[in-house]
């Protein structure tokens, strides 16, 4: 099922990506009363037809019939660097865990409260606006032997590219852009998520650490640059 994009002038398309009806027709009315334009697909063969660069987010369900909203997810980051948020009436952990390391960028809950999904989906929208007037001077970040260039989205260590969702570069050079400065879960839910920690688990920032470590620290058991300061949060030394 493909719904017609309106004429009318608008600043921010959303891909939606759900097998009920109702809650398509729900979250459409939301978002369009906030001057959004909606595309909706009803299953993920149909996402992965309707998707293209001029979709600024994606709302998906993992719950889809047919290819399943992960395997949907990975196809798409084999494309697309748009912000993804994922919705599941599962709230196990490794659900959680999963999406965020195939590349998703954020993780609600049904049954989810419609202010706090249009909420977080304007937040990425600004994130994603924010990111297109950053400059190579202000985000070209190196320690140790990685070098971060926030202009072209990339991070190189020794010389070779890092495989990196966007999350994990966001949160990458932030940390770097204020280095030895410590910061906690809560501060970087809010900085790089751009979310309140009762929207979102603070674990969330521990995994991202993590995957982190094992792809920039010379040793991830023993982290010389993604230091744990133990009952603050974590900071980033040179």
């Amino acid at each position: 099922m493909v719904n017609a994009v309106p004429s009318a002038p608008h600043s921010h398309t959303v891909l939606l990506v759900d097998d009920d009806d109702g809650v398509r027709a729900f979250v459409r009315k939301r978002l369009e009363a906030s001057n959004v334009v909606v595309i909706e697909a009803e299953t993920g063969e149909e996402a992965l037809k309707l998707m293209d660069a001029d979709v600024d987010v994606v709302i998906l369900d993992i719950g889809l019939t047919g290819i399943d909203g992960f395997t949907v997810l990975r196809l798409l980051r084999e494309k697309f660097d748009t912000p993804v948020i994922i919705v599941s009436a599962n709230e196990a952990e490794a659900d959680r865990v999963l999406a965020l390391e195939i590349g998703a960028d954020d993780y609600v809950v049904k049954p989810f409260l419609p202010r706090e999904l249009i909420a977080r989906v304007h937040v990425h929208l600004r994130r994603s606006a924010q990111r297109l007037v950053r400059t190579v001077a202000e985000h070209y970040v190196t320690f140790g032997d990685v070098v971060l260039d926030g202009h072209s989205m990339e991070a190189r260590r020794n010389g070779f590219a890092l495989s990196l969702t966007n999350k994990e570069f966001d949160l990458l050079l932030f940390l770097a852009s204020s280095p030895r400065q410590v910061f906690s879960r809560d501060q970087l839910l809010r900085q790089v998520w751009h979310t309140e920690p009762g929207w979102q688990d603070s674990s969330t920032v521990t995994e991202h650490v993590h995957r982190l470590r094992r792809l920039v620290e010379p040793d991830p058991a023993v982290p010389r640059h993604l230091v744990t300061v133990r009952g603050v949060g974590y900071r980033l030394d040179p």
